[in-house]
């Protein structure tokens, strides 16, 4: 690996993917979404965040609500036979 940017808090290293790698003061590996700021910071990365389909998820939430509503009419009446 190769080092491209080292600080007091942490290094950066290029694998030899071409992917990054980011070791905190203490030698170990940062990951998550601290690595993800780390990187962004340092203009090394492009970080995008992923349309979510807004359309789709309130149909499914609806009708997810009704069934649920729906299925404790069926039992009582059930129950009362």
């Amino acid at each position: 690996m190769k080092l491209v940017k080292k600080t007091a808090e942490y290094s950066i290293y290029q694998r030899s993917d071409d992917r990054y790698a980011v070791k905190g003061a203490d030698k170990k590996p940062v990951n998550g979404e601290e690595k993800v700021k780390i990187l962004a910071a340092e203009d090394l990365i492009k970080v995008s965040v992923p349309a979510e389909p807004v359309a789709e998820a309130p149909a499914e939430t609806d009708a997810a609500e009704e069934a649920s509503e729906e299925a404790p009419a069926e039992e009582e009446s059930a129950k009362e036979e």
